[in-house]
């Protein structure tokens, strides 16, 4: 199958892409750290737990970036909110 990379479709499809690439290295990344600092912290001090406020408070921002990647897809200030606003100001300058 041949795939023309300046069709729109390509374009769309390739941003989606990189946008699930996106959640999904920030995922790895807030677990593998995450791991770690738990580690660091039964080491360091095991009597009082720590770790858990970076894993709360950086949960929150990977629930919100998942929200956006795959519930809103876009929606909020995404793809179809740039066409609408194109096409609003586009009708604008000609008048």
């Amino acid at each position: 199958m041949r795939v023309d990379k300046k069709s729109e479709n390509y374009k769309r499809a390739k941003q989606r892409v990189e946008e699930l690439r996106g959640f999904y290295t920030h995922l790895v990344v807030y677990l593998t750290v995450n791991l770690i600092l738990f580690l660091i912290n039964l080491v360091s001090s095991p009597q009082s737990f720590w770790f858990y406020w970076v894993t709360l408070f950086w949960g929150i921002g990977i629930l919100f970036h998942g929200l956006g990647v795959f519930v809103l897809e876009g929606k909020l200030l995404g793809r179809e909110w740039e066409e609408r606003k194109i096409k609003e100001i586009m009708g604008k300058e000609k008048k």
